[in-house]
């Protein structure tokens, strides 16, 4: 079938849902995980129920398991779907999983609710991260790859959009309300997603899962073994940017409790919640994305090709500097001053700026070198790289504590040398990469999301650069 132009240019049907969906389930996720450590070290309940605060350290190993818990899911939730289910019935059962995951945290605040409630919102969270990802890059076809990074921009715009809205409300209803409320409010939107998702099955374009003999044989092919080594090589270094990035709702929390956060800036006068702070993240990047894509990039282009792993490199590099600017921040506080909040705003604008180069970048990236039958398990690697990083936090955290102990200097300076040094590894590894691209070779048509989910051939195009 030939496109004209107007509908190679036309987003495909079953995108309004998918970011529709995306928006509401970043909602219930960051809502939830915003007020987590304030919860954990404020509310938190015994089976008597006196109130029983884990300690700061606790918390902070607690936040960091929970968080590469989530981010090793993905690696199952992909292996399901490419095997058995397909995206959409992976993505609708785990969603399930998911919904049941917070009524546990509203109902019970003490550990043991903590407990299960964290545990089902790993395995549903995790388990749909990488299908959903993989679905969106499914929905184009080889006439519409010009609009990968368009579709990535606005994706990531939604996730943060509903980031920003959940890290601002939360926190009020915590503070207001309770646990219970503020840990309901995101499970009615997780809810919502499910529904929303559930409304577009009749436009997606699905891929069906190939099954275990095609999935083994495509895994361990020389394509496949290829792209697993060489991009399992590169996450491991990025796992030490999400060691950083993920610790803005542990560690900047914990530090933000010790700051003056009334803000004046002349026309309006405020007061935030120490956990509200994270909200900047996200309203950056909805500001970021437009203007790295549409202005910065082109700009730096016209004096140096930005590659997708350049543009990762330089990322890392940034993301040290959010760090030590927390360093000096934490001097200030155990001299015995209160430093002003403004010192983390400037620190998210710029790890945010390294997040756009890192994360972003590398979703497109890493969709764009698995070969077709391996999206969601080659989504499913890079968010291990995640779940390694928060891996590597909670050890610090937990086991480095007579030498790095959070809440001084030191465990702030450590992180940022951390970053430069693998930033300047990872340079030198990066240089010999060789990329390729895989996208799906088909004509743009839904097909039924039932029995095998709608057979799809011609798969195999490959694009070498």
């Amino acid at each position: 079938m030939t496109n004209s132009a107007s509908d190679v240019n036309k987003m495909p049907k079953g995108i309004p849902y998918i970011i529709g969906n995306e928006l509401a389930e970043r909602f219930s996720y960051y809502g939830m995980k915003t007020i987590l450590v304030v919860f954990m070290t404020q509310y938190v309940m015994n089976r008597s129920g006196a109130v029983d605060p884990m300690s700061d350290a606790d918390a902070t190993t607690w936040y960091h398991y929970f968080s590469m818990a989530n981010y090793f899911f993905p690696i199952l939730g992909a292996i399901l779907s490419d095997v058995l289910w397909g995206k959409y019935k992976t993505i609708m059962t785990l969603s399930i999983v998911y919904v049941l995951g917070h009524v546990a945290l509203a109902v019970d605040d003490t550990r043991l609710g903590l407990s299960i409630g964290l545990t089902l919102i790993a395995m549903g969270s995790g388990g749909i991260k990488p299908c959903v990802s993989a679905h969106v890059g499914d929905q184009f076809t080889r006439a519409k790859k010009h609009l990968l990074e368009k579709i990535f921009g606005y994706f990531y715009f939604s996730v943060n959009l509903g980031a920003a809205a959940s890290s601002l409300l939360t926190p009020v209803l915590l503070d207001s309300y309770g646990p219970h409320i503020a840990f309901g409010v995101p499970g009615f939107l997780m809810l919502v997603a499910t529904v929303v998702f559930f409304m577009g099955r009749k436009v997606f374009i699905a891929v069906p899962p190939v099954g275990w003999k095609q999935y083994k044989n495509d895994v361990f092919s020389k394509q496949g073994r290829k792209a697993i080594f060489n991009l399992a090589i590169m996450y491991v270094f990025i796992a030490v940017f999400w060691s950083l990035f993920d610790q803005t709702g542990s560690s900047w929390v914990l530090q933000a409790e010790q700051m003056d956060k009334f803000v004046n800036l002349g026309f309006v006068k405020f007061e935030l919640l120490a956990s509200q702070i994270q909200a900047i993240n996200p309203l950056l990047i909805m500001l970021f994305i437009p203007l790295f894509t549409s202005f910065l990039y082109p700009f730096i282009n016209k004096f140096y090709k930005l590659t997708a792993l350049r543009k990762i490199i330089i990322g890392m590099f940034i993301a040290g500097f959010s760090f030590g600017l927390l360093a000096i921040a934490q001097i200030q506080i155990l001299g015995g001053a209160t430093p002003s909040i403004l010192w983390q705003f400037f620190a998210y604008v710029i790890l945010t700026a390294a997040e756009v180069m890192v994360s972003i970048t590398g979703l497109e990236f890493s969709y764009t070198q698995a070969p077709n039958s391996m999206k969601s398990f080659i989504m499913g690697l890079w968010l291990l790289s995640v779940a390694l990083g928060n891996f590597i936090t909670a050890q610090v955290s937990s086991n480095l504590q007579n030498y790095i102990t959070i809440g001084t200097p030191t465990y702030f300076w450590f992180f940022a040398g951390l970053m430069f040094a693998t930033a300047l590894v990872f340079m030198l590894i990066a240089s010999r990469y060789k990329e390729e691209s895989y996208i799906q070779n088909r004509d743009e048509k839904p097909k039924p999301l039932s029995g095998t989910e709608g057979m799809v051939t011609d798969m195999d195009g490959v694009d070498n650069k």
